[in-house]
């Protein structure tokens, strides 16, 4: 692989990509600063863009955590309920969860033929989702959950445990309806698209670096990013080998060799998590000093 990379990549325009994810993500902060100011509360734009930038880097390492500690940090630094930030973080990941399946859904319509070719490919991908719709454990466990929320606010509510938990469900609750209070719903809007036109942007750049996806169009590209869209909500650090599965099973269905197909997975993947890191890293590190009057 390492000859193949040496002879075939452009490295100028996958770092060239690294501009997209800094706007995707940086929307993603503005737009995050609109569920919170939708609260009654007004936040430093710096403070939720540097927080969304370490958040990634954060769950490079630990799985989702990186979404508590933005939601710690900003609440830190704005004086704001943790609970009512977790409530717009939610509103934040149920956007990003419609704007994935309105995109897989529309591709799956168009692209028929791809996806009876992808799954006959990969037959275990189509017999996990169906063990996991078809498995009793998850029904018990949804009933059980059921049950356990009916006796909080039926039979427990006396218990002070239970009565700090329900407050602190209502003010995820206040988070959540951040999204109808919001005053530039349009503004909302408009970054939405700009966080996955950045995003896409980010993933679809890098097709012109190699001689092997360059000529594969907009049409690929996109079906591509829609499936390595889906291996990134998977929760483990940073969709590590289900990005890559996602991403070549893709390509080898539209025609790349499979050599090629990991090539162009692991040179992506790897340079973009390590700019990820870094720009996250360092945003870390921004923080405490753009907020050091605070913390006196």
């Amino acid at each position: 692989m390492a000859l193949m990379i040496k002879k075939g990549v452009r490295f100028d325009i996958i770092f060239f990509s690294l501009i997209f994810g800094l706007i995707g993500n940086g929307a993603r902060g503005f737009r995050w600063g609109l569920l919170i100011d939708s609260l009654g509360e007004r936040v430093k734009r710096s403070n939720v863009v540097l927080s969304v930038y370490g958040n990634y880097a954060i769950n490079m390492v630990l799985p989702r955590v990186g979404e508590f500690w933005r939601c710690g940090i900003v609440a830190k630094y704005e004086k704001i309920k943790f609970t009512k930030l977790l409530g717009t973080l939610l509103v934040d990941r149920v956007m990003d969860l419609i704007v994935v399946a309105t995109l897989t859904i529309s591709l799956f319509v168009f692209n028929i033929s791809f996806f009876k070719k992808y799954f006959s490919n990969n037959p275990d991908v189509l017999q996990g989702f169906y063990a996991m719709f078809t498995s009793v454990w998850m029904y018990i466990a949804l009933a059980a959950l059921v049950v356990v929320i009916w006796l909080l606010f039926t039979k427990w509510g006396h218990i002070s445990v239970v009565q700090k938990g329900r407050q602190a469900m209502l003010n995820v609750w206040e988070g959540i309806k951040s999204l109808w209070k919001m005053e530039h719903k349009v503004r909302f809007f408009i970054q939405t698209i700009l966080i996955w036109g950045g995003y896409f942007c980010y993933f679809y750049t890098t097709f012109y670096a190699f001689d092997f996806t360059r000529e594969l169009g907009v049409r690929i590209g996109l079906i591509a990013f829609a499936m390595s869209s889906i291996g990134v909500a998977v929760p483990i650090q940073g969709a590590i080998g289900v990005w890559h599965f996602m991403v070549i099973s893709t390509l080898i269905c539209f025609g790349v060799a499979e050599s090629d197909a990991a090539a162009f997975a692991f040179v992506v993947y790897a340079i973009q998590t390590m700019w990820i890191v870094i720009l996250g890293l360092l945003s870390i590190v921004a923080l405490p000093i753009i907020n050091k009057e605070k913390e006196k």
